[in-house]
């Protein structure tokens, strides 16, 4: 009866995957969707020096040019006079929100980030090589790089590490086969060059 009145040993008494966020523990409890309940720390992000450079890139401009003007737009849209009805205010608010947003998700990439340099790998197929393969069934031909989920692109030819097509890939070699099950269906292709460039 008395645990029903106290939170912390109402959570004691769950299963530990139960247990609530712990504020200002060294390694905090948090709820991640995908896995449950874990410890706070963070895995590296591996990343090419090419992605690292844009993250980077894309970051300065928005801390330099984009917060500077929705700053403006927003100060512009306050003097306009009342703040509920002021559709500029609203859209300069929304627009700030995504922008720091978007600031706050690339100091975390970046902070996590292991940069590896590719040029410097060979053998079998892991993360930066890029792989030309031909669809065993219809003779197309494609070029793709593995590369980190951050800079994945897949018209770009930049395969995200966690795809199913390079996790089938991983640690083959030039001349192997791979079957891919992907939402289409299975898939076979031939792996015709590796290259680390």
């Amino acid at each position: 009866v008395f645990s029903s009145f106290w939170p912390l040993q109402a959570a004691l008494d769950r299963k530990p995957r139960q247990i609530p966020l712990l504020r200002g523990a060294a390694n905090p409890i948090v709820c991640s969707r995908k896995t449950g309940w874990t410890t706070g720390k963070m895995e590296k992000i591996p990343i090419t020096p090419r992605g690292y450079k844009a993250m980077d890139e894309e970051l300065k401009i928005l801390k330099s040019v984009k917060r500077p003007a929705v700053i403006r737009a927003i100060a512009e849209a306050r003097e306009h006079g009342d703040l509920s009805e002021n559709a500029e205010y609203h859209a300069a608010r929304e627009q700030q929100s995504h922008i720091e947003g978007r600031v706050k998700e690339l100091e975390s990439l970046i902070s996590f980030a292991d940069v590896i340099d590719v040029t410097k790998l060979s053998g079998s197929i892991k993360f930066g090589a890029t792989v030309k393969l031909v669809d065993e069934d219809t003779d197309q031909e494609r070029t793709y790089q593995i590369v980190g989920e951050p800079e994945a692109d897949i018209e770009k030819g930049l395969l995200n590490i966690r795809s199913p097509i390079a996790r089938a890939l991983i640690g083959k070699e030039e001349g192997d086969s791979v079957e891919v099950t992907t939402p289409g269906g299975v898939k076979s292709y031939e792996i015709l060059s590796v290259k680390y460039i």
